[in-house]
Protein backbone atom coordinates (compact mmCIF):
# COMPACT_ATOMS: atom_id res chain seq x y z
CA UNK A 1 0.00 0.00 0.00
CA UNK A 2 1.67 3.58 -1.25
CA UNK A 3 1.11 6.54 0.67
CA UNK A 4 -1.37 7.53 -1.54
CA UNK A 5 -3.70 4.58 -2.07
CA UNK A 6 -7.33 5.31 -2.89
CA UNK A 7 -6.29 8.51 -4.38
CA UNK A 8 -7.32 9.97 -7.48
CA UNK A 9 -5.08 13.07 -8.95
CA UNK A 10 -5.58 15.38 -11.90
CA UNK A 11 -1.72 16.71 -13.36
CA UNK A 12 -2.04 18.68 -16.07
CA UNK A 13 0.73 19.28 -18.51
CA UNK A 14 1.87 15.53 -18.02
CA UNK A 15 2.22 14.23 -21.66
CA UNK A 16 6.11 14.73 -20.84
CA UNK A 17 8.39 16.20 -19.14
CA UNK A 18 7.68 17.30 -15.15
CA UNK A 19 4.17 16.54 -15.48
CA UNK A 20 5.17 12.94 -17.00
CA UNK A 21 7.35 12.12 -14.07
CA UNK A 22 4.73 13.45 -11.88
CA UNK A 23 2.36 11.68 -12.52
CA UNK A 24 3.96 8.53 -12.84
CA UNK A 25 5.62 9.01 -9.31
CA UNK A 26 2.04 9.69 -7.62
CA UNK A 27 0.73 6.34 -9.56
CA UNK A 28 4.26 4.76 -7.78
CA UNK A 29 2.59 6.12 -4.40
CA UNK A 30 -0.47 4.59 -5.14
CA UNK A 31 -2.78 7.03 -6.94
CA UNK A 32 -4.86 6.96 -9.70
CA UNK A 33 -4.04 9.64 -12.42
CA UNK A 34 -6.01 11.63 -14.51
CA UNK A 35 -3.07 12.91 -17.02
CA UNK A 36 -4.04 16.03 -18.80
CA UNK A 37 -2.72 17.69 -22.00
CA UNK A 38 -4.02 19.82 -25.06
CA UNK A 39 -4.10 16.43 -26.82
CA UNK A 40 -5.33 12.82 -25.30
CA UNK A 41 -3.58 10.65 -27.74
CA UNK A 42 -0.06 12.93 -27.02
CA UNK A 43 -0.59 11.57 -23.13
CA UNK A 44 -0.78 8.06 -24.32
CA UNK A 45 3.41 7.00 -23.06
CA UNK A 46 2.37 8.51 -19.77
CA UNK A 47 -0.79 6.56 -19.54
CA UNK A 48 1.17 3.70 -19.98
CA UNK A 49 3.43 4.46 -17.57
CA UNK A 50 0.74 4.83 -14.97
CA UNK A 51 -0.75 1.51 -15.34
CA UNK A 52 2.33 -0.05 -15.49
CA UNK A 53 2.75 0.81 -11.87
CA UNK A 54 -0.80 -1.34 -11.13
CA UNK A 55 -2.28 2.54 -10.99
CA UNK A 56 -5.75 3.40 -13.07
CA UNK A 57 -4.99 6.33 -15.60
CA UNK A 58 -7.31 8.45 -17.73
CA UNK A 59 -6.04 10.60 -20.74
CA UNK A 60 -8.05 13.97 -20.88
CA UNK A 61 -7.52 16.34 -23.64
CA UNK A 62 -7.96 19.74 -22.40
CA UNK A 63 -7.26 23.23 -22.68
CA UNK A 64 -6.61 24.62 -19.51
CA UNK A 65 -6.90 28.24 -20.38
CA UNK A 66 -10.48 27.38 -21.70
CA UNK A 67 -13.35 27.14 -18.54
CA UNK A 68 -15.19 25.46 -20.43
CA UNK A 69 -13.12 22.33 -21.30
CA UNK A 70 -11.86 22.39 -17.45
CA UNK A 71 -14.71 22.62 -16.09
CA UNK A 72 -15.58 19.71 -18.55
CA UNK A 73 -12.06 17.73 -17.69
CA UNK A 74 -12.77 17.38 -14.12
CA UNK A 75 -16.21 16.16 -14.59
CA UNK A 76 -14.86 13.51 -17.00
CA UNK A 77 -12.06 12.71 -13.89
CA UNK A 78 -15.01 12.55 -11.10
CA UNK A 79 -17.09 10.24 -13.28
CA UNK A 80 -14.72 8.07 -13.81
CA UNK A 81 -13.10 7.63 -10.10
CA UNK A 82 -15.63 9.34 -8.00
CA UNK A 83 -13.47 11.68 -6.20
CA UNK A 84 -10.66 14.23 -6.37
CA UNK A 85 -8.15 14.52 -4.42
CA UNK A 86 -4.90 15.71 -5.75
CA UNK A 87 -4.02 18.14 -8.64
CA UNK A 88 -1.05 19.60 -9.44
CA UNK A 89 -0.96 22.84 -11.80
CA UNK A 90 1.65 22.07 -14.47
CA UNK A 91 0.65 22.58 -17.49
CA UNK A 92 3.10 25.87 -19.00
CA UNK A 93 4.41 27.08 -22.38
CA UNK A 94 7.16 29.89 -23.53
CA UNK A 95 7.07 32.94 -25.69
CA UNK A 96 10.58 34.24 -25.17
CA UNK A 97 11.44 37.72 -26.09
CA UNK A 98 12.82 41.43 -24.56
CA UNK A 99 10.22 43.52 -23.74
CA UNK A 100 10.11 45.79 -26.43
CA UNK A 101 9.89 43.13 -28.60
CA UNK A 102 6.94 41.02 -26.84
CA UNK A 103 3.84 40.80 -28.59
CA UNK A 104 0.50 41.19 -26.73
CA UNK A 105 -0.40 37.87 -27.94
CA UNK A 106 2.58 36.38 -26.92
CA UNK A 107 2.41 38.11 -23.24
CA UNK A 108 -1.21 36.86 -23.13
CA UNK A 109 -0.81 33.39 -24.01
CA UNK A 110 1.55 32.52 -21.29
CA UNK A 111 0.04 34.17 -18.71
CA UNK A 112 -3.48 32.45 -20.06
CA UNK A 113 -2.26 29.01 -19.89
CA UNK A 114 0.56 29.54 -16.48
CA UNK A 115 -1.77 31.71 -14.10
CA UNK A 116 -5.19 31.85 -15.68
CA UNK A 117 -5.23 28.07 -16.54
CA UNK A 118 -4.05 27.11 -12.91
CA UNK A 119 -6.53 29.63 -11.46
CA UNK A 120 -9.50 27.44 -13.86
CA UNK A 121 -8.57 24.09 -12.16
CA UNK A 122 -7.99 24.93 -8.66
CA UNK A 123 -11.35 26.48 -9.04
CA UNK A 124 -12.76 23.44 -10.65
CA UNK A 125 -10.88 20.99 -8.27
CA UNK A 126 -11.34 22.87 -4.84
CA UNK A 127 -15.85 22.21 -5.60
CA UNK A 128 -14.98 18.66 -5.39
CA UNK A 129 -12.28 18.87 -2.35
CA UNK A 130 -14.61 21.16 -0.62
CA UNK A 131 -17.72 18.27 -0.73
CA UNK A 132 -14.97 15.86 1.05
CA UNK A 133 -13.49 18.29 3.49
CA UNK A 134 -10.11 17.08 1.87
CA UNK A 135 -7.85 17.89 -0.76
CA UNK A 136 -3.87 19.02 -1.99
CA UNK A 137 -2.95 21.31 -4.87
CA UNK A 138 0.64 22.34 -6.08
CA UNK A 139 1.48 25.01 -8.02
CA UNK A 140 4.53 24.95 -10.58
CA UNK A 141 6.08 28.82 -10.43
CA UNK A 142 9.71 28.71 -11.43
CA UNK A 143 13.12 30.86 -10.11
CA UNK A 144 12.19 32.63 -12.96
CA UNK A 145 9.22 34.29 -10.37
CA UNK A 146 12.07 36.82 -9.73
CA UNK A 147 12.81 37.71 -13.14
CA UNK A 148 14.53 36.96 -15.73
CA UNK A 149 16.01 38.66 -19.00
CA UNK A 150 13.69 38.04 -21.93
CA UNK A 151 11.43 36.16 -19.97
CA UNK A 152 8.56 39.13 -18.92
CA UNK A 153 5.66 37.07 -19.71
CA UNK A 154 7.24 33.90 -18.08
CA UNK A 155 8.13 35.96 -15.06
CA UNK A 156 5.29 37.65 -14.22
CA UNK A 157 2.81 34.39 -14.34
CA UNK A 158 5.69 32.97 -12.54
CA UNK A 159 5.75 35.23 -9.91
CA UNK A 160 1.84 35.34 -10.06
CA UNK A 161 1.55 31.90 -8.90
CA UNK A 162 3.00 32.55 -5.66
CA UNK A 163 0.88 35.00 -4.90
CA UNK A 164 -2.24 32.84 -5.77
CA UNK A 165 -0.68 29.62 -4.15
CA UNK A 166 -0.51 31.75 -0.89
CA UNK A 167 -4.19 33.21 -1.44
CA UNK A 168 -6.05 29.74 -1.85
CA UNK A 169 -4.32 28.20 0.95
CA UNK A 170 -5.54 31.16 3.04
CA UNK A 171 -9.23 30.74 1.34
CA UNK A 172 -9.20 26.90 1.57
CA UNK A 173 -7.62 25.83 4.67
CA UNK A 174 -10.70 25.49 6.50
CA UNK A 175 -11.94 23.07 4.44
CA UNK A 176 -8.92 20.98 5.43
CA UNK A 177 -7.29 21.63 1.71
CA UNK A 178 -3.53 22.35 1.78
CA UNK A 179 -2.10 25.03 -1.13
CA UNK A 180 1.41 24.67 -2.17
CA UNK A 181 4.33 25.57 -4.97
CA UNK A 182 7.54 24.25 -6.20
CA UNK A 183 9.62 26.47 -7.68
CA UNK A 184 12.22 24.30 -10.27
CA UNK A 185 15.14 25.78 -11.40
CA UNK A 186 17.39 24.68 -14.63
CA UNK A 187 15.68 21.10 -15.46
CA UNK A 188 16.51 18.98 -17.80
CA UNK A 189 13.33 18.97 -20.39
CA UNK A 190 12.15 18.74 -23.82
CA UNK A 191 10.91 22.47 -23.42
CA UNK A 192 14.70 23.76 -22.05
CA UNK A 193 16.45 21.74 -24.52
CA UNK A 194 13.92 23.72 -27.64
CA UNK A 195 14.43 26.95 -25.68
CA UNK A 196 18.33 26.06 -25.99
CA UNK A 197 17.70 25.34 -29.66
CA UNK A 198 15.94 28.73 -30.04
CA UNK A 199 19.19 30.60 -29.23
CA UNK A 200 21.55 28.09 -30.78
CA UNK A 201 22.59 25.85 -28.46
CA UNK A 202 23.13 22.37 -27.80
CA UNK A 203 21.62 21.07 -24.40
CA UNK A 204 24.75 20.03 -23.73
CA UNK A 205 26.40 23.25 -24.23
CA UNK A 206 23.40 25.09 -21.99
CA UNK A 207 24.19 22.52 -19.37
CA UNK A 208 27.83 23.56 -19.02
CA UNK A 209 26.96 27.39 -19.28
CA UNK A 210 24.37 27.80 -16.77
CA UNK A 211 25.03 24.82 -14.54
CA UNK A 212 28.41 26.76 -13.12
CA UNK A 213 26.34 29.19 -11.52
CA UNK A 214 23.81 26.56 -9.69
CA UNK A 215 26.01 25.54 -5.82
CA UNK A 216 25.39 21.63 -7.24
CA UNK A 217 27.09 22.13 -10.02
CA UNK A 218 23.94 20.04 -12.38
CA UNK A 219 20.82 20.67 -13.83
CA UNK A 220 18.17 19.39 -11.98
CA UNK A 221 16.17 15.75 -13.53
CA UNK A 222 12.25 15.74 -13.53
CA UNK A 223 12.27 12.84 -10.65
CA UNK A 224 13.81 15.89 -8.13
CA UNK A 225 10.73 18.19 -9.10
CA UNK A 226 8.20 14.92 -8.82
CA UNK A 227 10.08 13.64 -5.61
CA UNK A 228 8.74 17.22 -3.53
CA UNK A 229 5.20 17.27 -5.56
CA UNK A 230 4.96 13.82 -3.49
CA UNK A 231 5.82 14.73 -0.42
CA UNK A 232 3.57 17.84 -0.78
CA UNK A 233 0.41 16.10 -1.97
CA UNK A 234 1.32 13.24 1.33
CA UNK A 235 -0.49 13.45 4.58
CA UNK A 236 3.53 13.35 5.64
CA UNK A 237 2.95 17.52 4.54
CA UNK A 238 -0.61 18.09 6.12
CA UNK A 239 1.09 21.06 8.19
CA UNK A 240 2.47 22.85 5.71
CA UNK A 241 0.33 25.42 3.29
CA UNK A 242 0.77 28.51 1.03
CA UNK A 243 4.49 27.96 0.54
CA UNK A 244 6.50 27.74 -2.53
CA UNK A 245 9.46 25.39 -2.26
CA UNK A 246 12.24 26.45 -4.56
CA UNK A 247 14.13 23.13 -6.55
CA UNK A 248 16.86 24.49 -7.96
CA UNK A 249 20.16 23.26 -6.88
CA UNK A 250 20.57 25.70 -4.42
CA UNK A 251 19.28 29.47 -3.36
CA UNK A 252 16.79 31.02 -5.89
CA UNK A 253 19.06 33.92 -5.81
CA UNK A 254 22.30 32.44 -6.61
CA UNK A 255 20.33 30.34 -9.81
CA UNK A 256 18.78 32.75 -11.72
Amino acid sequence: MGRLSGRVAVVTGAARGIGAAEAIRLAQDGANVAVLDLSAEACRETVEAVEATGAEALAVACDVSSSKQVDAAFEEVVGRFGRLDILVNNAGIIRDNLSFKMSEEDWDLVLDVHLKGSFLCSRAAQKYMVEQNYGKIVNTSSVVALGNRGQANYSSAKAGLQALTRTLALELGRFNINVNAVAPGWIETEMTKEAAERVGMTMEEMKEKFAKAIPLRRFGRVDDIANVVAFLVSDEASYISGETIYVAGGPASAVV
